[in-house]
């Protein structure tokens, strides 16, 4: 029988759990993470802050909204007239 990968490797590391956390048309909170990343493969747009290791978070309650131009993906967080 084979063996598992990870035992024969004699290590294995934890899920990174990598990836959009709010989609298009949401609702964020300040401070909710809108996109967890390596690289800066989506761009920070208006009220949308970028930690040191690339996550996208939200600066101002409001709706997520991600825009798609030739280049690259924006997400930017449209305030709320509630907030």
């Amino acid at each position: 029988m084979g063996k598992k990968r990870s035992k024969v490797n004699g290590r294995d590391s934890n899920p990174k759990y990598l990836g959009v956390k709010l989609f298009d048309g949401q609702f964020a909170k300040a401070g909710n993470i809108i996109v967890r990343q390596r690289g800066e493969r989506i761009k920070a747009g208006k009220n949308v802050g970028i930690g040191s290791d690339w996550t996208l978070f939200a600066l101002k309650d409001g709706i997520v909204k991600f825009t798609k131009t030739r280049k690259y993906t924006k997400v930017d967080v449209l305030e709320s007239e509630t907030a």
